[in-house]
């Protein structure tokens, strides 16, 4: 059986002062307070969310 991956994204740094687009991506994903952590599955579209605000996030893989 293939395992699911997915990817913890935990907010780390505010989003004010930065382009509304990414305060709209980090809504998308499910963050909303600092030090909010969410599980996403490890996906193409999910990696391209996580580019675009990767200097406010931490990220770390995890196996099911």
């Amino acid at each position: 059986m293939s395992e699911a991956k997915k990817v913890r994204i935990k907010l780390v740094r505010s989003s004010i002062g930065y382009e509304k687009s990414q305060r709209a991506t980090l809504i998308a994903m499910g963050l909303r307070r600092l030090q909010q952590t969410v599980e996403l599955p490890d996906s193409p579209q999910t990696r391209g969310m996580i580019y675009k605000v990767r200097h406010l996030v931490q990220v770390e893989e995890i196996r099911e």
